[in-house]
């Protein structure tokens, strides 16, 4: 009897040890991917800036124009992480007023240029608008794992905080949406 009570007793507990293990590295496996979605969603952002950046100093807008559009982009490349939301949704506003201004499509077609610059605007600021909903996703997930009562009650995530999701004004100008 105390022999297969010894017994049950060990597989209880090896089987608990498992699956503790288990939720830690499915945590750890879930804080990697959303490191790895941040690094994606950096990158599209930088590219954005540096094609609008390319737009602004390609002297196919016009001078004032050029200039609001390097100056939002200037801005949401050189904020800080507190102002980063902020300057890169005022990006995003600054390219729908640019792109949707009334034949701006017919001015670029007209140039040698122009057409591929759209072309990687408009990849560029789609890859911006699903990089952060994958990194929203990741974070959301993320955060659904640290909250469950195993994983607060044995600090599986360690002193890790709660990441934050990243919301910026991403919608894209009506010319290239419509692409």
């Amino acid at each position: 009897m105390t022999t297969t009570l010894i017994l049950v007793v060990g597989v209880i507990v090896v089987l608990t040890a498992v699956y503790i293990s288990w939720r830690a590295g499915r945590l750890d496996r879930l804080h990697i991917r959303l490191e790895l979605a941040r690094e994606s969603l950096d990158a599209a952002l930088v590219r954005r800036t540096a094609v609008c950046l390319e737009l602004a100093g390609s002297r196919l807008l016009d001078p004032a124009t050029s200039l609001v559009l390097a100056a939002a982009a200037h801005e949401a490349r050189t904020a800080g992480p507190e102002e980063r939301e902020h300057a890169e949704s005022d990006l995003s506003r600054t390219l729908r007023a640019v792109v949707d201004q009334e034949r701006f499509h017919d001015r670029l077609a007209d140039t040698r240029t122009g057409p591929d610059l759209l072309e990687e605007l408009g990849a560029a600021v789609a890859k911006v608008l699903y990089s952060r909903r994958f990194y929203n996703n990741a974070v959301g997930v993320t955060r659904t794992a640290q909250r469950r009562w195993l994983a607060r009650t044995l600090r599986l995530a360690g002193h890790t905080e709660y990441p934050d999701f990243f919301e910026i004004d991403d919608a894209p100008p009506q010319a290239l949406a419509a692409e």
